[in-house]
């Protein structure tokens, strides 16, 4: 995004955060999803994220703009821990500007700290106004 807030192809956005143990408590409660995998500790203190709750990363960035999304698609390629620092960053691949809007197309990736890819997808809406 410029200075002027306009929207760029290849233009990106990163957002950073390290999810914990209660939020996927939290989580579990609301959705409901309260697989053991979600609820049980490992070794190391950790639980596996909840692949929506991860996924809230790029909503997340999609909210800073206003963006409303009419798909998504998500792949899981490895499993999300607590504890463990996810960056994700989202690119814009396409932006097409109309009188009442415009229309987006996203790319977005999660990866830890540790490299390790944990969420990637695409979305497609628009920005109303």
């Amino acid at each position: 995004m410029t200075d002027d807030n306009t929207l760029l192809e290849g233009d990106s956005k990163t957002y950073t955060r390290t999810f914990t143990n209660e939020e996927v408590q939290q989580f579990a409660n609301l959705s409901k999803d309260e697989g053991y995998h979600h609820l049980a500790e490992n070794e190391d203190g950790q639980i596996v994220l909840h692949g929506l709750l991860t996924a809230t990363m790029p909503t997340k960035l999609g909210g800073d703009i206003d963006f409303l999304a009419r798909t998504m698609e998500f792949e899981f390629p490895r499993p999300a821990h607590t504890g463990v620092e996810i960056t994700c960053e989202a690119t814009y691949e396409s932006v097409e500007e109309h009188d009442d809007r415009t229309e987006l197309a996203v790319s977005f990736v999660c990866e830890t700290e540790h490299g390790d890819v944990v969420l990637r997808g695409r979305s497609e809406g628009v920005i109303m106004g």
